[in-house]
């Protein structure tokens, strides 16, 4: 299946727990003031991939610990995201969304809400200059949340990891 992406980063570690392959989809409606990839919202730019080039690159690097979606906007590219987010389940990785769209809105709409479901940790909600912080683990303003994904599906209402100690989170 085919996804516009803006780029693909096989070893991030800024983008969330552990060694990950970070996907950057193209498009994003939100336009955020001071966005970190203002590059990736025009609809059209980027270049087409298949999903199955990517699942095999993230085959290729036994050490990622899981996967993150970013862009951009992942949610306007749901059909292909949910066909990485099946393969890095089969091959036991976590998934890290990133989404300018709170918990709220995505839980408010079927087809967010089903790729969502796929995933184990979301960074909710625009970036907000005027909130913006690099002391902030995995996120760029204080406004944004790390919502354990299927705590809060099972108990109805936000959940949200908590570092520790060490400044780290486990998924």
């Amino acid at each position: 299946m085919e996804i516009r992406l803006f780029g693909t980063v096989n070893d991030s570690i800024v983008d969330g727990p552990g060694l990950r392959y970070a996907i950057f989809t193209q498009g994003c409606f939100h336009n955020c003031l001071g966005c970190h990839n203002p590059k990736s919202h025009d609809i059209n730019g980027g270049y087409i991939r298949d999903t199955s080039e990517i699942i095999n690159e993230i085959d290729e690097n036994p050490l990622l610990d899981g996967i993150t979606l970013s862009g951009g906007e992942p949610m306007l590219q749901i059909e292909p995201l949910k066909e990485l987010c099946k393969a890095a389940r089969l091959r036991k990785l976590n998934i890290v969304i990133y989404s300018g769209f709170t918990f709220e809105q995505i839980m408010d709409d079927p087809n967010k809400k089903a790729l969502l479901e796929l995933c184990d940790m979301l960074i909710d909600g625009k970036f907000e200059l005027d909130k913006k912080s690099l002391a902030l683990l995995y996120r760029g303003s204080s406004n944004q949340r790390l919502i354990n994904i299927q705590q809060s599906l099972s108990q109805g209402e936000v959940v949200e990891y908590l570092a520790d100690e060490n400044n780290e989170i486990k998924i």
